[in-house]
């Protein structure tokens, strides 16, 4: 079987992926450099369709991230900011 990663939503009976436009992209990665936010160490790889150790503290993503990703919290992993869903812990979508 092939592996591949998809992303859920739950409660609301449908899947979508996170879009996110490149100008926020770039937003965001400003943000983690200006703002010197430190990159979080866990024993397991943070990736993407896999929930987030318990013990790795989620941050609140910053309005001007975006109106559409204000629901959802970020973890600063490896020099890559992941989405993750706050209610399930699961990362949804990693900008690199």
């Amino acid at each position: 079987m092939a592996q591949s990663t998809v992303v859920t939503t739950t409660g609301t009976g449908h899947a979508a992926a996170v879009q996110i436009e490149p100008e926020y992209r770039t937003k965001i990665r400003t943000y983690v450099t200006e703002h010197k936010v430190r990159p979080v160490e866990t024993r397991e790889k943070i990736v993407v369709g896999q929930p987030v150790p318990r013990e790795v503290e989620l941050e609140a993503v910053p309005a001007d991230w975006g109106p559409s990703l204000t629901k959802y919290r970020y973890v600063y992993s490896g020099e890559r900011v992941m989405l993750v869903d706050p209610s399930t812990r699961t990362v949804v979508q990693e900008i690199d």
